[in-house]
């Protein structure tokens, strides 16, 4: 293998290793977002499970949830 094969040769393989680890940030990227909206969805959930609790009380303290 000449020298001009050995660089081709060596570019090639740093050209592999920077798109698997291109890769590797993607796929880690992606499960953050999947986590922040998962976590997001609860939070929403959450609160609007309070609000309407707080509704509840507020119509039951004037009568109003008969």
């Amino acid at each position: 293998m000449n020298s001009s094969q050995k660089a081709s040769y060596h570019a090639g393989q740093a050209k592999g290793q920077t798109q698997e680890k291109a890769s590797q940030m993607m796929d880690k990227a992606r499960d953050t977002v999947q986590s922040a909206q998962q976590s997001m969805q609860e939070t929403g959930q959450q609160m609007k499970a309070k609000a309407e609790g707080a509704a509840d009380a507020v119509k039951d303290t004037f009568g109003a949830n008969n």
